[in-house]
This record gives C-alpha cells, structure tokens and sequence, in this order.
C-alpha cells in the first residue's frame, strides 16, 4: 500500500487560517496590527524568494511586513545598528534575520542582538533555553512546523520512538528538545545521529518516526526506513535544477506508512510556524 503523504500545503493553509483570524480578532479588540521586520543581506536568490513568500504570506494574515534589503557588503555593525533600530520599533513585534549571512558577518552575533521579546524565529539563545526548560517561548520554525505536521496528521510522537539525522542548530538539536518535553506534542524518546554516528543504518531502522534532516539530497534509502515508519523530509536541496529532498522519496514511500514530499512538506509549514509566532509577539505587546 503506498504511503500517506503529509500535504504541508494543506496544512500550513489552515495554520495561516487561524493566524488570520487571530489578527482580526486582535485589532477588532484595539490590539495592535502584528508586524514583522524581514532583514535581508545580498542576494542569494533562495533567501530572497523565501522572504518575498514570507511577506506575501503576512499581506494575506492582516499583518504588517517590511523588508530591509542590505548590500552583500554590509559591515557587521551597520547590521547591528539596523537591528537596534528594529527592536525599539514599535510597529514591528518580530524580527527576522535571514540567514545565511555574508561572511563578514558573525551569524550567532547578528541573532543574539535581537531583543528576545521579538525572536519570533526561535534562535535566540534565551528562547532556545526556555525551549529546553519547558517554559513559554518562541518556537523554533522550522521544528515546530514538524511537530505540527506529526499532530494535525494523527501522529503522535508521545512514546514513539524519533530517530532524527542532523545535529544543526536551526533544525537537530531543536527539534530533539521540542519532542522529548512533558507536554502536548512531545513526550517521545528520542536518539539524534550525525556525521559521526556509527551503524547509521542499524539505528535509523528502529525509528517509529524518522527525520532527515542533513542537507544532503536522497542521504535516506529505503534500506535505513523499517517497513511502516513516518517519515519526515526537512531537506531541500537543488539538483538538476529540480528541488529534492534528503530521502529518496519514491523508494522510502513504497514501504513507508506516511511521508513528507519534496517541496510541499515542511518547507510551508516554517513560514505559517512565523506568522504564528509574530501573531504572538502582537499580543504580548498589547498585553503589556
């Protein structure tokens, strides 16, 4: 039987849905209009058209957006200047740094200089720690839009074992805290391998639900997949002027019970993961 494949179009649609109609009911309550600052330094043309989506996405949530397009030589602290700026702004209440950044500019710098208050990407180190501790916080995009893909598909990952294969800081190590928390959408066992794993295979194959993750296109054979795993495709790469993923999809379909596909997977469900956080940074404002 082929497998089920998880739309994340679909379901992103109905996250958006839902932002929607909490920024409508926010600014129907005298709430502030949600707004989010888009920095964008260069002109990789991957960077620009997920920013220009990211925008297109908050036009049609009722949000406010602006982005801020750089020179690709930029000074690192002209960046951090403009950053400044942006967190004591207040029509913006989430920043976004699109990365990657040029070289001379220190990522980990650039994302600790946001205000915390408006991380509404997730990769501050104060919101990665509350992450870890379990207390409220911004989420990490990209690894909240997998747990949200598992919960809204039936998956639970509540006793199932997760086996994810990448250690990165934007999606590995995040999504391995996300899932292993005492709370709704975790509470999984979790086993992350990398480069350095040995047997790979031996471990991949015991995974209920399985996350590729290493940016590396078709890395996950169908002989690393057991028969009946969910199977959760978080790479894009770009080959033969095609968008691929980090499985080789049609022969880990074949014996897997559910997939994600390669774009319309998880790639969608990061920019709904930001609106929703940004629809969230609005209302603590307001509350404040």
């Amino acid at each position: 039987m082929p497998a089920r494949i998880l739309n994340g179009n679909e379901i992103a649609a109905e996250l958006r849905a839902e932002v929607a109609e909490g920024v409508a009911q926010l600014t129907a309550s005298g709430g502030p209009q949600p707004g989010l600052a888009a920095v964008l330094v260069g002109d990789d043309a991957a960077s620009a058209v997920y920013v220009r989506n990211k925008g297109r996405a908050c036009a049609e949530a009722g949000m406010h957006s602006e982005t801020f397009h750089l020179p690709v030589d930029t000074p690192h602290d002209v960046l951090l200047s403009l950053i400044d700026r942006l967190n004591a702004d207040d029509r913006f209440h989430g920043i976004l740094v699109q990365l990657p950044l040029p070289a001379q500019i220190d990522e980990a710098t650039a994302i600790e200089r946001i205000a915390p208050a408006k991380d509404v990407d997730g990769l501050h180190p104060v919101s990665q720690g509350k992450m870890l501790q379990g207390e409220p916080t911004y989420l990490p995009c990209t690894p909240s839009g997998v747990q949200q893909v598992l919960l809204r598909s039936g998956y639970d990952p509540a006793g199932q074992h997760v086996v994810i294969v990448g250690r990165s800081n934007i999606v590995g190590k995040p999504l391995a805290a996300l899932l292993m928390q005492r709370s709704i959408g975790g509470n999984a066992t979790v086993t992350v391998c990398h480069t350095r794993t040995r047997n790979l295979s031996d471990i991949t194959r015991q995974a209920d639900i399985l996350v590729a993750a290493m940016g590396v296109p078709g890395a996950i054979t169908a002989d690393m997949v057991r028969d009946g795993a969910v199977v959760i495709d978080v790479g894009i790469n770009r080959v033969d002027d095609r968008l691929v993923g980090d499985v080789d999809f049609d022969a880990v379909a074949a014996k897997s019970e559910a997939i994600t596909p390669v774009p319309g997977g998880i790639g969608p469900m990061t920019i709904a993961m930001l609106l929703s956080n940004t629809l969230d940074a609005a209302r603590r404002y307001s509350s404040k």
